[in-house]
């Protein structure tokens, strides 16, 4: 493609795609517990939570509350979430939060499980590699 073409809109992005985007982002610019994102000196990368970490592969910037954010991918940003949710097998009593925060969770606990969930999501809805 020539830079002066404009690149396709019509792209469908999958829970999964966004999922694995989310596990690459953290493995890139880190993982952080307690809120969406450490942000140091204004970065443009700070580290993320999961749900931050999500939120930068779907709006593709920092949000400060990703899920009600009143942008065009917020359906994009909350499809992959309850990918994550129901992949995870979270209720009520353990929200996704709660699964980032907990003392003893990794950051490749939280990359192991995007990817993971990704993948199921690839193997429940991708018939013979199509969509």
């Amino acid at each position: 493609m020539k830079a002066t073409q404009k690149p396709p809109t019509d792209v469908e992005v999958t829970p999964a795609d966004l999922l694995r985007m989310a596990a690459l982002y953290l493995r890139r610019h880190g993982w952080t517990q307690g809120d969406y994102y450490t942000v140091v000196f204004d970065a443009l990368t700070p580290r993320a939570c999961v749900s931050g970490a999500i939120g930068m592969a779907a709006y593709g910037k920092a949000i400060d509350l990703p899920f009600l954010a009143d942008l065009p991918e917020r359906g994009d940003y909350r499809a992959a979430v309850w990918t994550l949710v129901d992949f995870l097998f979270l209720d009520s009593s353990t929200d996704l939060f709660g699964w980032n925060d907990r003392p003893s969770r990794t950051a490749a606990d939280v990359i192991n499980a995007l990817n993971a969930a990704a993948d199921r999501w690839d193997r429940l809805y991708n018939q013979g590699g199509e969509r």
